[in-house]
């Protein structure tokens, strides 16, 4: 009984009950897809592009028809319930590019996979051809903005310093299964070449997290 222990002991037992009261279980929680997966599949839209398609180099080879864009459609996996907040499921898709447009008809690109891998590995000032001539993201910046053919930018106003800039690059589409982006194209882009870079969150809240990741190249003819 405790009155027979001393007072050290008592000490000792009221502050380990204390301390297992005070002890909270971690949560557990689902995996967020119900198939138990989380699947992406992503393509080409033929029916804005007609006569696009994959070919066996695992390029896709769109065509240009007079239209300024074409589109990218995608499939994902649900989410388990648990992670669907009022009908709302917490899916989030982002979109990149290697591919850049500078002084209204000049395209370069940055060889790059993963989302934005080129802005975190302190690749800004790298040497880039631009033309007959050689520019870094940073001094390019400062000249004009710079188009990204996911639908981002990088304006001469930018802070390309800051923590938070690179919550501001690259595009979105969230809380939906069937996620669509259109992407620009016109004549000056033919016979080029670009990568797509496309990143699912499978639950953007609170609980497990699943990443998924998908390239799409393209062939400009």
């Amino acid at each position: 009984m405790i009155w027979l222990l001393n007072m050290f002991q008592r000490k000792l037992l009221i502050g380990l009950v204390v301390f297992l009261l005070g002890c909270k279980k971690e949560p557990t929680y689902p995996f967020p897809c119900t198939d138990g997966t989380c699947n992406i599949k992503f393509y080409i839209d033929t029916f804005v592009t007609p006569g696009a398609k994959l070919d066996t180099d695992g390029y896709w080879k769109i065509k240009y028809s007079g239209l300024h864009y074409f589109t990218i459609r995608g499939e994902i996996s649900e989410l388990n319930p648990h992670y669907v907040v009022n009908k709302v499921p917490m899916v989030e898709t982002k979109y990149d590019s290697d591919y850049w447009i500078a002084f209204d008809t000049i395209q370069f690109k940055i060889p790059t996979y993963g989302y934005l891998s080129w802005f975190t590995n302190d690749k800004l000032n790298n040497p880039l051809p631009v033309g007959n001539k050689t520019y870094s993201i940073t001094q390019l910046s400062k000249m004009t903005d710079l188009y990204n053919l996911a639908g981002y930018q990088i304006t001469k106003n930018m802070c390309l310093d800051c923590p938070y800039t690179s919550t501001l690059l690259g595009t979105y589409s969230k809380y939906n299964y069937q996620p669509t982006k259109c992407i620009f194209f016109d004549d000056e882009m033919v016979g080029d070449t670009a990568s797509i870079f496309i990143q699912v969150t499978f639950n953007s809240d609170q609980g497990k997290r699943e990443i998924r990741e998908k390239e799409i190249k393209i062939i400009f003819k």
